[in-house]
């Protein structure tokens, strides 16, 4: 649990995706990093949480762990959908992930989480959602 919540920081919202989910773990010697997908919808996925191990962040291993990801669900989905925050470091992230910007909804963050989230500095209000054709 430690790990998703960095990714996530409301442990009664990763309870909602968690148990419905799927996990997958990066890991060698040691743990790099985990990631939840639950399915929407036939043939639509949604990767819920990603989360590095804050000592090898900025390594590649997020981006190997959604590359995994991408063809683990090729032949059993249409779409895997992400949901973030508003950060153009971290929107520019998944796009080099190859997911492309799908739409917003709008206040998520203030609506479903019991305090305000930041994430550098800045309050997340919306959620924007990106996709990837599988």
């Amino acid at each position: 649990m430690d790990l998703l919540l960095i990714a996530d920081e409301q442990v009664s919202m990763i309870e909602k995706y968690l148990y419905r989910g799927e996990m997958f773990a990066l890991q060698d010697d040691d743990l790099k990093a985990l990631c939840v997908v639950t399915q929407e919808e036939p043939g639509v996925y949604e990767l819920k949480n990603i989360a590095t191990v804050p000592k090898y962040q900025r390594k590649g291993f997020g981006q190997h762990l959604i590359a995994y990801l991408v063809d683990h669900y090729k032949g059993v989905g249409k779409e895997l959908y992400v949901g973030t925050g508003d950060n153009p470091d971290i929107l520019h992230f998944y796009e080099k992930c190859g997911f492309r910007r799908s739409h917003i909804v709008k206040n998520f963050f203030v609506d479903n989480y019991d305090h305000p989230i930041y994430e550098n500095g800045q309050q997340l209000v919306d959620m924007v959602y990106l996709k990837q054709s599988l």
